[in-house]
C-alpha cells in the first residue's frame, strides 16, 4: 500500500528488518516497537477500505466523487421497443362539463353543432369516506328486542375501516415514514386523525393476520432450486440483532435473531432440508449445510481490487479483468458456456492463481516462527488460496444457467431495511422488528409476483390471500401428499 507515493509495506519491512537486527535493542522496546509497526498496519490497511475494494457502502467514503458520464450513444428520450406511460384520455371520464358557446359573438349566419372537442384534466381527489350502518331494533309486546347483524368486523359504535389500515400500514411498512409523518399526512390530507397507539395496533393486526405466510414461504423456499442468503445487523433498542434473508425470484422470507450463525438460520427452517444451490458472499457457516454452493463475485471483485490497489498484486488485476471478461461471454452465450470453453476459462483462471503464488507466495516456516498454528498469511495471500480451494462455487456460474455472477437478489432484498434505518435509527421493540420482517417478507413476494403492496395490503384487512399465494400453497400441499 502506498501514501503519497510511499511505499508503506516496504517502509514498515525496513523498519521490522532494521529492529530485529539491532542486538542493542531491549526486549522490552522491540515489544513495544512490533506493537506499535502491527498498529500502523491495521490503520493503513483501514484507512484503504472503500466501497470499490470491500464492503463498505458508498455513502461512507471519504470524499465520494461521483463517477463522471460517458458520452451517451444514444439520444435521448424514449428508445425503440420501449413500452411508454404517455397519459392518455379516458372513455368514462367522472365529470362532464359541457362548455357553452356564445353565439353573439360568431359572425352572421346559420351555425349548427356538428362535433364536440374534448379535453381532459386528470386530478386527484382525496376525501374521507364514512360509511354508517343502521340496523333496525324491532321490539315486541314483551319487550324482548331483536336487531339486525352487522356486517362481519364492525363491532364499535365508530371504527376505523381496512383500506385505512392497509395505506397505514403501507405508508409504515413499505413506504418506510415514521409514525408522525404518517399522522401528519392522514390529518391534513384525508382529515382522519390518528394515534400512535392505533398505527403500532394496525401494524400488529397486519403480522397476526400474516402469521401463515412464515410456513407458507419456509415450504416454497426449501422447494427453489436456487437460493439467495445474506445477512445484516439491525439496531433494536440500542441491542445489536442480526436480520437474515432468504430469497428466491418469486419469493423473500426474512428471520430476525440476536445470533449470526448457524442457530438464527436453523430457526428459519429452511436451509437445514435445503438440497438446491446456495449463493452466499462465502460467509463460513453457510458451508454447514448440505447443499451445492455458488459465491458472489461481486465480493470477489471488490476484494481483488483491494489487493492490486493497495498491496499491488498484479496477479488481482489479471484475474479481476477475467471474471469481468467471463461474465460477459456467459451472458452473450445465453447464461451457460459449452463445456470445451468452459475448459478453456477455467485453464486460464488457474494459470493467474498460478502467478499469484510466485508473487504472493505462502508463508515459510523459519527459525523463530512459532510451531503451533496456521502460519499467518497476508490478505491477499487468503484471498488467492480462498480462490483456489472454492473455484467450483466461484465459477459455478460459468455452466448452470440458473446460477448468477452475483448475490445482487439478496443485497437488494436487505437494501431497505438499512434505509429503514437511517430514517426511524432503530426499532424499539423486537415485537415490532417482527412485525416488519414478516410484513416486508409478504410484500416483497407479492411485488415479485406482479400484485401491488396496496393491493396486497388491502387483501391481507379484508381476510383474503392473493391468487398466486393461494395456488402455491395449494401446489405446495399436493406435492406434500
Amino acid at each position: 500500500m502506498t501514501l503519497d507515493n510511499i511505499d508503506i509495506d516496504a517502509a514498515i519491512a525496513d523498519a521490522e528488518k532494521m529492529l530485529q537486527d539491532d542486538q542493542q535493542v531491549t526486549p522490552a522496546v522491540r515489544a513495544v516497537m512490533s506493537v506499535l509497526l502491527l498498529v500502523i498496519k491495521l490503520l493503513m490497511a483501514k484507512s484503504g477500505l472503500n466501497s470499490r475494494n470491500s464492503s463498505i457502502p458508498p455513502s461512507q467514503d471519504q470524499n465520494r466523487q461521483k463517477a463522471k458520464k460517458t458520452g451517451a450513444k444514444r439520444k435521448a428520450g424514449g428508445q425503440p421497443g420501449r413500452k411508454g406511460v404517455t397519459l392518455k384520455p379516458v372513455d368514462d371520464p367522472d365529470e362532464i362539463q359541457v362548455l357553452a358557446l356564445d353565439r353573439r359573438t360568431l359572425p352572421r349566419g346559420h351555425w349548427q353543432e356538428v362535433d364536440v372537442e374534448r379535453r381532459q384534466v386528470v386530478d386527484l381527489r382525496i376525501e374521507r369516506h364514512v360509511t354508517e350502518y343502521q340496523a333496525p331494533v324491532l321490539e315486541n309486546e314483551h319487550g324482548q328486542r331483536c336487531v339486525a347483524p352487522f356486517p362481519t368486523g364492525v363491532t364499535r359504535p365508530i371504527q376505523y375501516g381496512a383500506s385505512v389500515k392497509a395505506h397505514a400500514v403501507y405508508l409504515s411498512m413499505f413506504q418506510l415514514l415514521p409514525y408522525e409523518r404518517i399522522q401528519a399526512m392522514f390529518c391534513e390530507q384525508y382529515g382522519i386523525p390518528l394515534s400512535a397507539g392505533s398505527l403500532v395496533n394496525f401494524n400488529r393486526d397486519a403480522a397476526k393476520r400474516l402469521a401463515p405466510f412464515d410456513d407458507l414461504a419456509t415450504q416454497w423456499l426449501a422447494s427453489e432450486p436456487l437460493l439467495h442468503a445474506d445477512e445484516t445487523g439491525l439496531n433494536i433498542d440500542s441491542k445489536r440483532h442480526w436480520l437474515h434473508v432468504l430469497c428466491a425470484p418469486a419469493c423473500t422470507l426474512f428471520g430476525l435473531s440476536t445470533k449470526r450463525g448457524t442457530e438464527a438460520m436453523n430457526a428459519m427452517g429452511v436451509l437445514p432440508r435445503y438440497k438446491g444451490t446456495l449463493i452466499h458472499d462465502h460467509w463460513k457457516p453457510y458451508y454447514t449445510y448440505a447443499c451445492t454452493h455458488a459465491l458472489c463475485n461481486a465480493h470477489h471483485l471488490r476484494e481483488l481490487t483491494y489487493a492490486y490497489e493497495e498491496d499491488g498484486q498484479r496477479w488481482a488485476k489479471n484475474l479481476h479483468t477475467l471474471l469481468l471478461e467471463l461474465h460477459e461471454a456467459v451472458e452473450q452465450a445465453g447464461g451457460a458456456l459449452p463445456p470445451d470453453q468452459a475448459k478453456r476459462w477455467r485453464t486460464r483462471y488457474r494459470k493467474i492463481l498460478g502467478r499469484g503464488d510466485t508473487e504472493c507466495p505462502a508463508p515459510v516456516l523459519g527459525d523463530n516462527t512459532p510451531r503451533r498454528g496456521r502460519l499467518k498469511r497476508s490478505k491477499s495471500r487468503n484471498l488467492l488460496e480462498r480462490l483456489r480451494a472454492y473455484e467450483d462455487d466461484v465459477l459455478r456460474f460459468m455452466g448452470d444457467p440458473q446460477v448468477p455472477f452475483t448475490n445482487n437478489q439478496g443485497e437488494r432484498d436487505l437494501r431497505m431495511t438499512k434505509v429503514q434505518q437511517k430514517i426511524s435509527g432503530c426499532f424499539r421493540s423486537a415485537e415490532g422488528a417482527e412485525a416488519f420482517c414478516r410484513i416486508r417478507s409478504y410484500l416483497l413476494t407479492c411485488q415479485k409476483n406482479k400484485v401491488e403492496p396496496g393491493a396486497a395490503l388491502a387483501a391481507v384487512f379484508k381476510n383474503n390471500w392473493p391468487d398466486f399465494l393461494i395456488e402455491k400453497r395449494s401446489h405446495l400441499e399436493d406435492g406434500a401428499e
